[in-house]
């Protein structure tokens, strides 16, 4: 039974028809369990995201799943999640680095990260939620460098429901042509590119402003 379970959560954005055969209204609290999860541990990268909002949103358009529950569902999760993920992030990242390890990190480097945060972190927070594996890691760090929670908390917001609304809807209006279906692979790859890409931005920004703060001020 728990083999069974691990592969429902695994492969659920390739067997949602099925899913919702045979659990019924329980479906959503699947999705949310496993967004919940995908968004709120960083050890919990692997879980599908994106490809199960598209998948969902088809599933919708099929009559399957109800649209407006199904972006409610899918919202709710990644901001609790992301919410969950910022305090561990910030509990990890005062107590244990700061209080067990004082030695290990200079509070010099724990200002940096915090003024980073507060000057680009709304906007990591924002985009890091439409790239795999980055949006698991972008909340703890926010946590971890102590970036001011309510601002935190509007980006958090903000990003989930576009997420949510811009995938499930994607989904809803191509997910079920037959073009797309008979290119699902295609999709997928140019879905890497474009997070990819997205990605490469965000190390980039990261980059410049490590290499800014360790030039210091222009004389």
């Amino acid at each position: 039974m728990l083999e069974s379970l691990i592969t429902i959560v695994l492969h659920i954005d390739q067997n949602l028809a099925s899913v919702v055969q045979e659990y019924g209204v329980w479906t959503y609290l699947i999705l949310f369990f496993i967004i919940f999860l995908e968004t709120g541990f960083v050890i919990m990268p692997f879980l599908p995201g994106d490809s199960l909002l598209f998948v969902g949103g088809a599933a919708a358009a099929s009559g399957i799943i109800d649209l407006p529950l199904l972006i409610i569902v899918i919202i709710l999760a990644a901001v609790i999640g992301d919410t969950v993920n910022y305090w561990i992030g910030n509990y990890l990242g005062i107590h244990v680095v700061l209080e067990r390890f004082p030695t290990l990190v200079k509070k010099e480097y724990i200002d940096r990260t915090y003024e980073f945060y507060e000057k680009y972190g709304g906007a990591t927070i924002f985009v890091a939620r439409f790239v795999p594996v980055v949006r698991t890691f972008a909340p703890f760090l926010a946590g971890v460098g102590t970036m001011q929670y309510r601002r935190f908390l509007f980006y958090n917001v903000l990003g989930a429901a576009c997420w949510a609304i811009g995938i499930v809807l994607a989904g809803y209006f191509f997910g079920t042509l037959s073009v797309v279906k008979e290119n699902m692979s295609l999709l997928i790859i140019l879905v890497i590119l474009l997070t990819g890409g997205t990605l490469l931005y965000i190390i980039g920004t990261l980059l410049k402003a490590w290499w800014d703060g360790r030039r210091g001020p222009v004389q």
